[in-house]
């Protein structure tokens, strides 16, 4: 039996459906008071924010540059005496700064609250990703082939209610139509025709459930149901984490983004993500001036396309949300898990260089540019880092 990456191995761990029923009860069984508030990240999913307010927490945002890190001189403004904790989300597999958000939360006795959802098997100086603060839930279906699954790892300051919580069992009807979509996903990159025709069938299928009143937890939308919370991990994923080569998926993941990578750079507008030692790539993500049609055009062509928060929790989009709207609207990902092969790499890489032009626009500097760019010059204008 192959070794389990964290947190499939730790201590105090609880499976669920779906992640944002994890962060509901860690918040819940928090009991924040009513004054204190949690600092969150302006650029996020939406469901997330959504189950802390069903626990009851008052959120304050903080924001997230373009380059994906957090505005370290905001987090620091916004965390007053009534902060208790400060969430982080790491994404799409690459970490945020931990060494800088670990003291800042050590410092000021806050709570640190790792958001994995996006980032399994990343590490970060060699430490897996959710090992940093007191909890972290996981999202195992998005990047493994299971219908369902998340993971709530207590690593430091156990809750009572959550070591004695009991989850649901998930209907049937759930697991077995959730594993339907993996296997005809999978058919579909394959032989795309008759793959086709069968999806067309099966939401024809999904319709009848509906208009029957046929009752299934969903995995792939972004509400948050309060009657769905304790539902858990379905026995089917169990057997299967037991089964998968972990250093396999990673080494696949970093292999095919390297690639797909290396085939669209300098001809697509790339954000400045360095594939750094550890980090487990959940998409390559790239910058498209119409984000809506570029996507439709290449899923049309079979290209399984993510336009990931493309909105948010509304209460976000403040006078500091600039970067974060941006990102909403331009970042398209595309996939490089570890089934997609070669040849179909040479694909998307074909078809969206055939649609998607680099512009200035939309050029995102990375760090090392933009400390450059602010060190004094002489003789010399200044350089703007603005898009």
């Amino acid at each position: 039996m192959r070794q389990l990456p964290f947190p499939l191995q730790a201590a105090n761990r609880k499976y669920f459906y779906v992640a944002r029923n994890g962060i509901y009860h860690i918040f819940r069984a928090l009991g924040l008071a009513n004054q204190e508030n949690v600092l969150v990240p302006n650029y996020h999913s939406g469901n997330e924010t959504s189950a802390m307010r069903a626990a009851g927490v008052n959120i304050r945002f903080y924001p997230i540059l373009r380059d994906l890190q957090p505005d370290m001189e905001a987090i620091e403004r916004l965390c007053g005496p009534e902060t208790r904790a400060l969430y982080v989300i790491h994404f799409m597999g690459w970490p945020q700064p931990m060494n800088r958000l670990v003291e800042f939360c050590r410092a000021r006795g806050l709570l640190l609250i790792e958001d994995c959802a996006l980032s399994f098997l990343s590490e970060f100086e060699g430490r897996p990703l959710g090992s940093f603060g007191e909890y972290a839930v996981y999202c195992l279906y998005k990047t493994l082939p299971i219908p369902n699954g998340a993971v709530l790892v207590q690593n430091r300051g156990h809750l009572q209610e959550l070591d004695g919580l009991e989850t649901l069992d998930p209907k049937r009807i759930s697991v077995l139509s959730r594993s339907s979509e993996l296997l005809l996903d999978s058919f579909r990159s394959r032989f795309p025709r008759a793959g086709a025709m069968l999806a067309g069938i099966k939401a024809v299928a999904g319709s009848t459930l509906t208009a029957l009143s046929v009752e299934r937890e969903r995995v792939g939308n972004i509400e948050f149901d309060l009657d769905k919370v304790d539902t858990g991990m379905s026995s089917l994923c169990h057997w299967l984490l037991a089964r998968f080569n972990y250093e396999l998926i990673r080494n696949r993941r970093r292999a095919n983004f390297q690639w797909l990578e290396h085939r669209l750079r300098e001809k697509v507008n790339l954000l400045p993500l360095s594939l750094a030692e550890g980090v487990c790539p959940l998409f390559l993500p790239i910058l498209v001036e119409d984000k809506k049609a570029v996507a439709a055009e290449l899923t049309r062509c079979g290209i399984g396309v993510v336009e990931l928060w493309n909105e948010g929790d509304p209460e976000a989009n403040g006078p500091d949300s600039e970067d974060a709207l941006f990102l909403r609207r331009h970042v398209l990902e595309l996939p490089i898990h570890q089934n997609v092969s070669e040849a179909q790499l040479d694909y998307i890489a074909r078809e969206v260089t055939r649609r998607v032009r680099p512009t200035e626009r939309l050029r995102v500097p990375s760090a090392a540019q933009v400390a450059a760019a602010e060190e004094p010059t002489s003789a010399m204008e200044p350089v703007s880092l603005r898009a």
